[in-house]
Parts: C-alpha cells; sequence; structure tokens
C-alpha cells in the first residue's frame, strides 16, 4: 500500500491514484518548469489512504446505509443525510499508520523551505474531478494557510468528508458518477502568500462564447478564494493569443473590478477578509508585464494539455513570483465541442423593445440565455424547501452548495460574484441562465415579482420587470451555402464581439468608433485633452472617476479606445475589420462630461460639424490625433493589421487629403503594412464626384442612411416627413448604382454599411445584381440574408 505521493512523482496518468487536481499539479511541476510555469511543491494522498480509511469500523457500509437510496431533488433529505455522513467520517480518527506517512512528508515538504512547520493549502481531489466532461469545481473543500502536524491531520479528515457534501452528492449523481466508485485524495501544497499580493483565475478562452481565441484573467488583491467563492468583482483582462505568440501588444481588454475586500492571514496565521483601501479599489492588480507573463503561462500549459484549460493563478508578495496553484480542463464549451449539435447555433432574441421596459437590475451574463419566471429571494440553504422549479432564484451570493437548487430555477441572480466563481462555472455546466455581482439584488427583487432575465444582449446582463417576449433561433451551420458577395457584420459593442464572431460571417464593414467613445470613455476628448495640458475643465471630478485605473487623461483614452477597437478586430482575425473615426454630432458630443465648453449649438447637427471638417478643425484636431494613436497602436504594438479605416462624412476631395495628411503624420501612412482607408459615400458629392474622391481613398463603403436623406432632403430624424425617407426609392437606387459603377471602373473596393440590406431583401438583391463587392447587416440579419444572397446569385 502507497499512502502519500509527492508531486514530482504523479502526472496526469495518476488520476484514479491521486485526483484530477493533484495529478494535474504533477504534471505540470514536472513537465512545465523549463517554460516558466512554476508551481508550488506538495505531495498527495492516495487512493489507497481513503480506502484505508473506509476500511476502518465498516465506514463504507455506514455509508452505504445512509445515502444508497437517497432522492438527491429531496433537498431537505439530501441536506441531512449529507451531513450525517460527514459527521460519521469527522468522528473517525484517521489510522495510525496514515497519519504517520502524512507527518513524515510534511516534515521533509518544511524541509525544502527551510522553515520548522511551513503554511500549506490543503485541497481535495477526487479521483473523478477535473476531467474534461465534468470539472467538479468546487464540490469538495479546500482549506488555506494551514500550519503544524495536529492542524493538517485535522483538515486532511475534514476534506475527507466533503466528498460527501450536499453539492458533491447531487453533482455526482446528476452526471452518473457511482459515488462508491470515487475516492477522496487530499493535495498539501505550499502557501503562496498572495495574501500580500494578489491572485486570481484565468481560462484559455472566453467562459461567455467559447471564443478560444482569447485568454481571460481575472484578479483580486489578497488570497484567491474570494474570487472562487464570488464575494468580489474582479478585475477582467483579455488577451489575444494569436499575436501574444507574436510577441506583439496583445492586451485587447482591462475592466476595472471594485474589489470591495481582500482575504489575509490575520494575527493567529488564520484567514479573514479585511476591506481593500481606495487606493486598491482604484488601481488594477496586475501591470501589462504580469497579465502578458500570465497569458504566456496559460498558453504554455494549454498548449500541453491540447485543451482549453481553467486555472487558478497567485503572485507571492514576499518575492513577486507567479505561482500556479491549480489546472483543470474547462468543461462548459469543451462538451459542446464534441457534442452532437458543435454544429447548432443557438441565438436567443429578445422580440420587444426592452427601453420601454422597466430595467430593475444590470450585472455580469453568464451564458446567452433568457429566463423568465417569479422571483423566490433565498437568504440562506435553510430556506431551501421554500423554493419550487421554475422560479427566479435570488440570493446575495451563490456556491456550489446551491447547484441542487439552482437546477430547479428558470435564472439565478446574485448580488455578488464574477463570471469565474463557483457559481457561474456551475451555472454553465447545468446550462441555466445566471447574472451575478448586481450588488442589490436583495433589495430590489421581492418575492412574488415577474421578472426576465436577460444574457442575451452581451456581457451585461439585465432584469426587466415582467415577462418581455423572445424567441430561440437555432441553425445548424452543415446547412449554410457559402455567398460569392462578402457578407460583412456592423458592430459597435466590443463586448459582443467574441459571440458575434461565432457567427458566419467575412468580418466587419463597420465598427463605430464613437460607440467605444460613449461607451467606454464616456468624457468629451477635448476635455480629456485639455486636462492633459492642465487647464481647468468643468466636469473634471466626474471625467476623474471614470479615469480610475490609469496615469493620465491620454494614457486613459488612447488605452480605452485601443481596447475597444482591438477587441473587436481580434474577435474577428484574421478577416478585415472596417473601423470608422468618430461620428458624434454636436449634440451628441455636448451632452458627455465637459462637453458643454467645446459644443456650439447647431440648427442642424446632422449636416453640420460632423466627420472629415472635424478633424482638421482647431476645435477637435488634437483629440483626432489621439483617435490615430489608438489606432496606430492597434495595427502596429497589437499586430491586428486587419484593421482598415474609413472617414466619414467627407465633402470634399480636399477635406479627404487634408485628414489624409494628419493621419500620415501620426504614423497611419496609407497603403504601410496594408492599411487602406475608405471614405463613407453618404453624400451626393461623393457619389457625383466619385473619380476625384477615389484618387485619394482606397474605395468607398454605402452609408445608405445619410445618403437617402441628403438624396431625398429628408431629416430623417423629423416625424413630420419621416413617411418620406425609403431606401428603396428610386433615385436613391441610381446613386447606390453610380458608386458602385464608378467603384468599379477605378478598381477600388465597394460596400455597403448602412441599414437598408438589413431591412430590404429587395435592395440586397439589388446591390448584388450590381456587383457590390460586400454588404455589412446588423447581426440579427447575417444569417437570415445569407440564404437571400445565396438565392439570389443562382439567378445570376
Amino acid at each position: 500500500m502507497e499512502y502519500i505521493r509527492f508531486f514530482a512523482t504523479v502526472d496526469n496518468e495518476d488520476v484514479a491514484l491521486v485526483g484530477g487536481k493533484n495529478a494535474s499539479l504533477g504534471e505540470m511541476y514536472q513537465h512545465l518548469a523549463h517554460l516558466g510555469v512554476s508551481v508550488p511543491n506538495g505531495f498527495s494522498t492516495t487512493r489507497d489512504a481513503y480506502t484505508l480509511l473506509l476500511s476502518q469500523n465498516n465506514l463504507s457500509g455506514r455509508i452505504e446505509s445512509i445515502i444508497g437510496e437517497l432522492d438527491v431533488e429531496d433537498v431537505t433529505r439530501l441536506q441531512s443525510c449529507g451531513k450525517a455522513v460527514r459527521e460519521l467520517i469527522l468522528s473517525e480518527g484517521l489510522p495510525a499508520e496514515l497519519e504517520i506517512e502524512i507527518i513524515k512528508a510534511y516534515t521533509r515538504l518544511s524541509d525544502e523551505y527551510g522553515e520548522k512547520e511551513i503554511d500549506v493549502a490543503v485541497r481535495s481531489s477526487a479521483t473523478a474531478e477535473d476531467l474534461p466532461d465534468a470539472s467538479f469545481a468546487g464540490q469538495q473543500e479546500s482549506y488555506l494557510n494551514i500550519r503544524g502536524a495536529h492542524s493538517l491531520l485535522l483538515h486532511i479528515k475534514r476534506c475527507f468528508s466533503s466528498l460527501f457534501t450536499d453539492r458533491a452528492i447531487s453533482y455526482r449523481h446528476s452526471r452518473g458518477f457511482d459515488h462508491r466508485k470515487v475516492a477522496l485524495c487530499v493535495g498539501v501544497q505550499k502557501m503562496v502568500r498572495s495574501d500580500l499580493s494578489c491572485s486570481g483565475v484565468m481560462f484559455t478562452l472566453d467562459t461567455q462564447s467559447g471564443n478560444d481565441n482569447v485568454i481571460m484573467i481575472n484578479g483580486v488583491f489578497g488570497l484567491g478564494e474570494n474570487i472562487v467563492g464570488g464575494r468580489v468583482n474582479p478585475d477582467e483582462f483579455y488577451v489575444f493569443k494569436p499575436t501574444l505568440k507574436e510577441d506583439k501588444t496583445a492586451i485587447i481588454k482591462r475592466l476595472l473590478g471594485s474589489k470591495e475586500m481582500k482575504m489575509i492571514y490575520d494575527e493567529k496565521s488564520k484567514t479573514l477578509n479585511v476591506s481593500t483601501t481606495s487606493d486598491e479599489r482604484a488601481r488594477f492588480t496586475l501591470s501589462d508585464d504580469q497579465i502578458e507573463t500570465l497569458a504566456h503561462h496559460a498558453l504554455a500549459i494549454e498548449e500541453h494539455y491540447g485543451v482549453p484549460m481553467d486555472i487558478e493563478w497567485a503572485m507571492d508578495g514576499d518575492n513577486r513570483n507567479i505561482y500556479i496553484v491549480q489546472a483543470r480542463p474547462e468543461t462548459v464549451h469543451s462538451r459542446r465541442l464534441t457534442s452532437k449539435r458543435a454544429n447548432i447555433i443557438e441565438k436567443y432574441r429578445l422580440l420587444e423593445d426592452t427601453s420601454k421596459r422597466t430595467r430593475l437590475l444590470t450585472g455580469r451574463a453568464i451564458g446567452e440565455k433568457i429566463g423568465v419566471g417569479v422571483v423566490k429571494v433565498i437568504r440562506d440553504l435553510s430556506e431551501a424547501s421554500r423554493f419550487e422549479a421554475g422560479q427566479v432564484l435570488v440570493t446575495d451570493i451563490t456556491d456550489p452548495d446551491w447547484e441542487p437548487l439552482m437546477k430547479k430555477a428558470s435564472a439565478v441572480v446574485t448580488s455578488k460574484g464574477g463570471r469565474t466563481c463557483h457559481a457561474a462555472i456551475v451555472a454553465r455546466e447545468i446550462g441555466v441562465t445566471a447574472i451575478v455581482g448586481t450588488s442589490k439584488a436583495m433589495e430590489l427583487l421581492q418575492d412574488g415579482m415577474e421578472v426576465t432575465v436577460c444574457c442575451a444582449e452581451g456581457e451585461e446582463g439585465h432584469v426587466y420587470e415582467g415577462r418581455v417576449d423572445f424567441k430561440l433561433e437555432s441553425i445548424d451551420l452543415k446547412d449554410l451555402e457559402e455567398p460569392k458577395t462578402k457578407l460583412l457584420m456592423n458592430v459597435g459593442n466590443p463586448e459582443k464581439a467574441l459571440a458575434l464572431a461565432l457567427i458566419p460571417n467575412q468580418g466587419v464593414g463597420l465598427a463605430r468608433m464613437e460607440f467605444i467613445i460613449n461607451n467606454h470613455i464616456k468624457a468629451h476628448p477635448m476635455a480629456l485633452y485639455d486636462m492633459y495640458q492642465g487647464r481647468f475643465v468643468k466636469d473634471s471630478e466626474q471625467i476623474g472617476q471614470l479615469m480610475q485605473g490609469f496615469s493620465d487623461p491620454k494614457a486613459f483614452f488612447i488605452d480605452e479606445l485601443s481596447a475597444g477597437i482591438g477587441m473587436i478586430a481580434a474577435a474577428f482575425y484574421p478577416n478585415p475589420v472596417i473601423v470608422r473615426t468618430s461620428d458624434f454630432k454636436s449634440n451628441e458630443y455636448k451632452h458627455m462630461p465637459g462637453g458643454e465648453a467645446y459644443e456650439k449649438d447647431e440648427e442642424n447637427p446632422m449636416i453640420g460639424f460632423r466627420g472629415a471638417s472635424r478633424y482638421y478643425s482647431e476645435a477637435y484636431k488634437e483629440a483626432f490625433k489621439w483617435e490615430c494613436e489608438a489606432l496606430k497602436k492597434v495595427r502596429d504594438d497589437m499586430g491586428l493589421t486587419n484593421v482598415k479605416l474609413m472617414l466619414p462624412f467627407v465633402r470634399t476631395p480636399d477635406e479627404g487629403r487634408r485628414v489624409i495628411a494628419i493621419m500620415n503624420e501620426m504614423g497611419l501612412i496609407q497603403g504601410k503594412n496594408d492599411l487602406e482607408i475608405y471614405a463613407m459615400c453618404e453624400i451626393p458629392s461623393n457619389v457625383i464626384f466619385a473619380d476625384e474622391f477615389l484618387k485619394v481613398f482606397d474605395g468607398y463603403s454605402i452609408g445608405s442612411n445619410d445618403l437617402t436623406q441628403l438624396t431625398l432632403g429628408v431629416d430623417r430624424d423629423s416625424t413630420l416627413v419621416a413617411h418620406i425617407f425609403d431606401e428603396r426609392n428610386e433615385a436613391v437606387k441610381r446613386m447606390l448604382k453610380m458608386a458602385i459603377d464608378a467603384c468599379k471602373k477605378a478598381g477600388k473596393y465597394i460596400g455597403i454599411c448602412g441599414q437598408a440590406p438589413s431591412d430590404y431583401p429587395e435592395i440586397t438583391e439589388f446591390l448584388v445584381e450590381n456587383g457590390i463587392d460586400s454588404i455589412s447587416l446588423n447581426p440579427d440579419s447575417v444569417l437570415k440574408m445569407r440564404q437571400v444572397v445565396v438565392e439570389i446569385e443562382k439567378h445570376l
């Protein structure tokens, strides 16, 4: 019998001997150190040790008598049986020969690190966990900062008993694992002093969409239990794998979390939560260099295992080294990719305009589904019997103990938690709609309220009052034919990009920069510029709050803008992404913080100070240069050369030349590194004088909304003449044909990114018949119009 194995003597072939978690730690400890992946040393009890424990006093038979015929759907009975088994195991002493082996191993580990009694993490590791199709995440217990032989033995016994937590019993039953055939092993590993620094979780794919071109990293100050337990809203970072491999600046997203508390050691070397300082809440846990170091570790681990991975990391506050403390295969998206439905795209879509609905709460969306039901607030598991199937489960925080209730819920809403906490992982695994981290779920939602819980609108999940109609669409990708005309997508929101990129497409025909400025930067660009120059700016205090985590206004603007553009470009890489420079009108800019000082009232902003004329004006030129710096960072530093640029509302060829001269000055040189610069074809002069415009630009993308407005002389914001606005008007169609013909004659690119093709199949047919290169559609129209285009092309 062998009761103890050190990490240096186990690997992934030893899951049945030491459990999935310990086998994986041994695998990395032995095989990834040469790639810079550091794993703290430790040891594991074996399956033989667990078998020895169960052989005492017929322990296995007594356990079977308690849970042999258990109905796990009976939550009350599950709780009482689980408690009885755990108490039974805890009442038994560990076998003497096992205690001796554990103490010998602990002494050896302490000697290795030069301490009399080393501090260790004690983690459960089942022989059926961390498998590609079942994570068992958080089903058994873990204990941190355990010091001394007596305390170690006690906590190892507690780990053994945790094989029979309510959640673990339910989880095994739901996935077809016989509890009699699953053994519990215990990993004992040198603690990383992340209580003095930070820790977190990372996935080698986007947990929301399953897009595997990114690495998602979460971080909090202190020990990592707060992040996996969902008690803290963490910082979030995304890294793009293809450019990381090329040693480019690969960080495409930084999101500052609130990080309200951190877990540290107390004076007795136990653990406790304390509030973070205002400085800690206002800054990121990781520097860019540390983010990319972690990402390289994640990449090395994923490449070694050959599957997407779920990884826990910790930074030591004493030596500032980063360590990997766990790694397991990601289960949710990996399981789907190997299922019979791997080629099926399922999209939940709201059928109502939610702007007219009362939005009760916003939080982090888990998955992309929609759930409707009646609210039931459950404050703790003692109230579990009150919960009925089909209700919306509302609570402060969920952990894996709540899984039996979560399986019965139409949706789950919590006040706390992040997208990588155990609750989120379990919600994804069982396929329930969940929104976490809403802050006020317990205050604002009350028993009996009917609500719609929507995770189908991007990374933010929304809870709406009442029942909102929705539709589930399923499309089999194997049935789709490829059209000759390129079908692109209009994308404004970076947070939706990774999910939208999974829809069959050939790139992005319109990425709206002003959307990113409005939703991520949220301040007038010139106000930020003047703040950077040290000048007084109205609303500076409000703008300062927006800039938390950044060194200065310029860094804030350029980093946030480049990250937003980079996220879209990375999501659709290597397909082209056409980014339109900012196209706000003066009235839209004026309402942003700081905006009043920079914008004049205009009678008709739609044809006023916008587009190209704004860029070379002294009133905005410096801000446009910052836009150029952000674009250059995306293309040159991030390596996302699939980004093409487009200038809106260029009234004359000379305006185009003036703006391109500024872009050249800022390092965006037309033709260099395949940089193409297009113009929006949205003004009659663009069509009438196309031969001259196309000497300046590499092509056109038709903006059908403005082109229709200006061709027909209709203010599209006026309800009085709205009935005249129609892209199908023969005058508009003649303009479209003239633009296409001019680009064909000049050998230049011609596409369309306006609304018309998304709304009217007859316009799509007209464009295809006239030989347009590409059509950019709203995301919800892409698959429908794909089939329309294929049928049109068959008859040409």
